[in-house]
């Protein structure tokens, strides 16, 4: 008989539930009956919409984490961050220019940054949000972008900065104008490209249209990923 996991104490919005230990607390919430309405990325959504606070009945130092990353723990306190509006600037890539200017002239907040690090503290991924706000006033774009590479634009960093600044639209914007004039052409992007238009992958894709949900599921599960990745870098 398999042993049964554990069951700890934790606190949803003020209400004391049981859960087994282990879970995550994207689970959890799952288990105790809660949905995340919104949708976050493993819940057919955006990766990021599940942003938490939590403390501790017996420590109330606030912390930070995703949902779908943190395990629960006993006596946690739980509770969700709803959406808060973000400022978000509108422009049209194609017109903008690389440089420090652009991201000023978009983002003239930027300049109110005091340096309190509080962004970095508050960044479930662990990215040093305080420093790449820092790249971005100086109008290292590159510098940005490698440092906000793996955001998920959850929106602790800008729920939490005092100057009310949005640091990871910010860095949304340097990665696009990265993207689109700085990196290097992928030649191997440009073969897959002109692969697609020659109509290589039509016969199979049409074959997969035509495949059932079953089989389709069945195919998924079943692909073999670490082959296809050492198939397409030989």
């Amino acid at each position: 008989m398999a042993e049964q996991a554990r069951l700890i104490d934790i606190y949803i919005m003020g209400r004391q539930c049981q859960v087994p230990e282990g879970l995550t607390i994207l689970t959890a919430l799952e288990y105790c009956g809660y949905r995340m309405i919104r949708g976050c990325g493993c819940r057919a959504g955006f990766c990021g919409a599940c942003a938490t606070i939590y403390n501790f009945k017996s420590d109330p130092q606030l912390r930070y984490d995703l949902a779908c990353q943190k395990t629960v723990e006993p006596e946690m306190c739980l509770v969700q961050v709803p959406y808060f509006p973000a400022v978000k600037a509108i422009y049209n890539l194609e017109k903008l220019k690389s440089n420090g200017a652009t991201i000023k002239a978009l983002y003239p907040d930027i300049v109110k940054c005091f340096g309190c690090n509080t962004c970095t503290k508050t960044c479930p991924q662990e990215l040093e949000v305080m420093w790449f706000m820092s790249d971005a006033l100086r109008g290292d774009v590159k510098a940005v972008v490698e440092k906000s590479f793996d955001c998920v634009m959850c929106g602790l960093c800008a729920a939490r900065c005092p100057q009310g600044l949005v640091p990871y639209n910010v860095a949304l914007l340097c990665r696009r104008i990265y993207g689109r004039y700085l990196a290097s052409a992928s030649a191997h992007l440009e073969e897959r490209i002109a692969e697609i238009e020659e109509g290589k992958f039509d016969a199979e894709i049409d074959k997969l249209k035509r495949l059932n949900d079953k089989e389709l599921r069945r195919r998924y599960t079943e692909r073999d990923m670490e082959s296809a990745l050492e198939q397409h870098w030989e």
